[in-house]
């Protein structure tokens, strides 16, 4: 049976809470046992709210990576000369380009914390996407302004990209930590049931059907990184500063679609922060388990944070209370368990973002003719596009009628295997590169030691 949602609706007075009945489940036939071995499961109809969030993620994306994908020239590398087809600004060195590139990267991917405590305890979602997308505008303008010609030869440009990168990260964190969790809530069916379509009887599986909407939420979003293709061309053969105007222009349809399809949303007002009641429960063990020392009845260290009252001591609220918080805690013992398998994670992240930074350096260093070369960093977008729906729409359906499951996990290593095929052959390419015409070998041959050593005893005795 469904279960009654209250959600806040956006009226021309304000923000009003109303309840609405998700997918009716109790007319609908469930499938048996048997049938849900057998019968082919198969997504739902998407709803339209699902349907505008892709569309602000695409936009979003497509000006987070129309940006951030230019950093590395941007920084790198000088102003180009008439005979120079190296597109640059600031002439900051690889090291520094890298660093500054990792750090925004790192920021962005840090500051979502801020933005799912601010959407659960105190704004909820809609109203956090909003405010992020405000900051994130700012910051775009922001570098807009500062890498026009002007503010590059007045040395505004540095300084500026500092501001715009830490206002764009707060931003990027408020959207990217809420959009995919409101899309989530735009689909209430939490069973699946039997359909019958051309005259063949199909489970409707809501496991499915969340697949399937996150998939083209991912679809979107490597469809909006390639933002790139343009960006990199006009950095090439224009300037930064209208490289950065597209994605600006183009993250305002962010704004539009998020304000215009305000009433087609489910929007579930916010009710408490599971990261501050999660820190509270580990400042809580760690106050106790030095309170108690080791006790052999509390054996995972959260359960120190466990009341474990008499029944004569509190009254049946109350009691109900600590066996909520004690409920709480065990699921918490459950997700930190599960959040094991993020410890591979960063290992993922440092290869991936190479992308962006030392592999554009890499790209410099070959000829790549017309092409610029950050634009290379398009490949992984193009074939994510072309992969997610031939994975969506053939592979895994094609794997679900052969009765083979590939759960997560394994999907994840295989993942993890390909990103560490692909960096060992980046490897190989560098090496390729130092033994290549002009030589670039940073290990100098032995007769140039030699060479050096006696211009070096030469100057030496000379000088004596």
């Amino acid at each position: 049976m469904s279960i009654p949602v209250e959600i806040e609706s956006n009226t021309a007075d304000g923000v009003e809470s109303k309840i609405i009945e998700p997918i009716e489940e109790f007319n609908e036939i469930e499938p048996t046992a048997g049938e849900l071995s057998t019968l082919e499961h198969i997504s739902d109809r998407i709803p339209l709210g699902v349907w505008l969030i892709v569309i602000c993620e695409l936009c979003e994306r497509f000006a987070f990576y129309g940006i951030s994908g230019l950093f590395q020239n941007y920084i790198q590398f000088p102003l180009p000369t008439a005979n120079d087809t190296q597109p640059g600004a600031l002439d900051r060195g690889q090291q520094t380009a890298t660093a500054l590139t990792m750090f925004f990267r790192f920021f962005a991917y840090i500051t979502p914390i801020v933005g799912a405590i601010l959407a659960d305890q105190f704004w909820g979602k809609y109203k956090t996407i909003v405010v992020s997308c405000a900051v994130y505008m700012v910051g775009l303008v922001i570098l807009l302004l500062t890498s026009i010609p002007p503010a590059i030869d007045k040395g505004v440009a540095f300084p500026g990209l500092i501001i715009a990168m830490i206002i764009l990260g707060f931003g990027t964190g408020g959207v990217k930590s809420n959009v995919s969790p409101l899309m989530a809530e735009q689909y209430s069916r939490t069973k699946p049931v039997i359909t019958v379509i051309k005259g063949q009887r199909k489970i409707i599986d809501p496991g499915v059907t969340m697949q399937s909407m996150f998939n083209w939420f991912y679809w979107a979003i490597n469809i909006g990184s390639l933002s790139l293709i343009a960006t990199t061309n006009i950095e090439k053969y224009h300037s930064f500063w209208l490289a950065y105007l597209l994605p600006t222009v183009a993250f305002i349809a962010t704004i539009v679609v998020l304000v215009i399809g305000r009433n087609q949303y489910v929007q579930i007002p916010p009710s408490g922060s599971l990261i501050i009641r999660a820190a509270r429960v580990t400042m809580t063990a760690i106050r106790m388990r030095r309170k108690l020392g080791y006790q052999p009845d509390r054996p995972d260290f959260l359960d120190y944070a466990k009341s474990m009252p008499s029944a004569s001591e509190f009254n049946e609220k109350e009691r109900v209370s600590e066996l909520n918080n004690n409920q709480f805690i065990d699921d918490l013992k459950k997700a930190v368990r599960a959040c094991r398998v993020f410890a591979f994670y960063p290992f993922y992240w440092i290869c991936y973002n190479q992308f962006g930074t030392n592999l554009v350096s890499q790209a410099a260093q070959m000829n790549v003719g017309p092409l610029p070369n950050d634009i290379l960093q398009n490949i992984d977008p193009i074939v994510i596009v072309i992969f997610i729906p031939i994975f969506d729409k053939l592979i895994y359906p094609g794997l679900r009628r052969c009765k083979i499951n590939f759960p997560a996990i394994p999907r994840i290593a295989a993942g993890f295997f390909c990103v560490s095929i692909g960096m060992v052959w980046a490897t190989i390419v560098q090496h390729l590169i130092y033994i290549s015409q002009p030589n670039l070998n940073f290990v100098p041959k032995p007769y140039c030691i030699a060479s050096h050593v006696v211009c070096c005893d030469v100057f030496y005795f000379s000088n004596k």
